[in-house]
């Protein structure tokens, strides 16, 4: 699909966090009106972690709860299917990835299956290897 962009996690959470440097550029991204913006059931389990063992920013799980969903407005969640893990199984094979990595590679394998092929994130190093994607850097 042109003109859609599946959102990484830390960009999520840098729209969260107003202290982040990157939190103006994941906003610029969110409210983009040129895209499509998705991301994934992994990448929503993800942000929940991340932000509620986050001491400093001192939020419940409902709390978070209430962000996400704000923040989700706006963004489709894709959901894994038999085409997703079958795109996953041959990315592992090509690929090998090893432990945290695996995660990414699920996370690719969900946008591909529905023809979502561009990622944005901070984290090129997790998606670079990964040549069925592009990445585009917050």
């Amino acid at each position: 699909m042109s003109n859609s962009i599946l959102i990484d996690t830390n960009v999520l959470i840098y729209a969260v966090d107003a202290d982040s440097q990157f939190h103006h550029r994941a906003w610029n991204i969110l409210l983009d009106p040129e895209v499509r913006l998705f991301t994934t059931s992994k990448n929503i389990s993800e942000f929940l972690v991340v932000l509620t063992r986050d001491v400093e920013m001192g939020l419940s799980t409902g709390e978070c709860l209430e962000i996400l969903k704000e923040l989700l407005r706006d963004i489709i969640v894709l959901y894994p299917t038999p085409k997703s893990f079958k795109i996953f199984e041959e990315l592992i094979q090509k690929y090998n990835p090893r432990g945290l990595w695996i995660h990414d590679v699920e996370i690719a394998s969900i946008g591909i299956s529905y023809g979502v092929s561009t990622i944005v994130t901070r984290n090129v190093s997790d998606f670079r290897r990964i040549k069925e994607i592009s990445i585009k850097k917050i």
